[in-house]
């Protein structure tokens, strides 16, 4: 009789784990990509392309147009509005290379320029403008040197006859006028899903 009384007590309290298991299974979710490893995914994956459309554009030279495409007299890029561009990237291939990467796949972003003024005092403007990022923005940085001789870029994206070091209507002054070196310029690009 104990040995039985043993046995039913065991059969009851194995029912009793799994009801309490398979109860516990259903009230959590367990997955692999959960909600917060899977925006931290997201995330992660979206400062990549950030960092590789920036890697791209200096190794194949688009950025360095885009930045130097001013138009001193509404003091914007040329297209822009003193915010920057509004809609989307530029139009050069730099804007076109951000849309293709982000836009087309529902992924906001602003892409800032800061610099160094000749009082040492850090300033910037707005390359693109789509808003103010979520909690789960990415960034991407870069830089990018101006030297003296470098000259402001048209609407269609030509040199102009302007060097650097022969306007004062530049967004970036000449951090070292003593040298040929004009400025460093810091290129951050923050992407987030829309």
């Amino acid at each position: 009789m104990r040995g039985q009384a043993h046995t039913l007590e065991a059969i009851v309290a194995g029912f009793l784990l799994l009801s309490t298991v398979a109860f516990a299974l259903q009230v959590t979710a367990v997955t692999p990509l959960t909600g917060s490893t899977s925006n931290q995914h997201i995330q992660n994956q979206q400062g990549a392309m950030a960092e590789g459309v920036l890697d791209a554009a200096v190794a194949n030279g688009t950025l360095k147009p885009t930045l130097l495409a001013w138009n001193g007299t509404d003091e914007a890029f040329h297209g822009a509005t003193r915010d920057g561009y509004l809609n989307g990237g530029p139009p050069t291939p730099f804007g076109e290379l951000l849309n293709e990467t982000f836009r087309s796949r529902g992924v906001a972003m602003d892409v800032t320029v800061t610099f160094l003024r000749p009082d040492d005092r850090m300033d910037g403007v707005a390359l693109v403008n789509l808003g103010a990022p979520s909690d789960n923005s990415a960034v991407a940085t870069t830089t990018v040197t101006l030297f003296d001789d470098d000259r402001v870029h048209d609407a269609d994206g030509n040199p102009t006859g302007s060097r650097l070091d022969g306007t004062d209507a530049f967004y970036a002054d000449d951090a070292s006028p003593d040298s040929p070196l004009y400025n460093v310029l810091r290129i951050e690009v923050v992407v987030w899903r829309i």
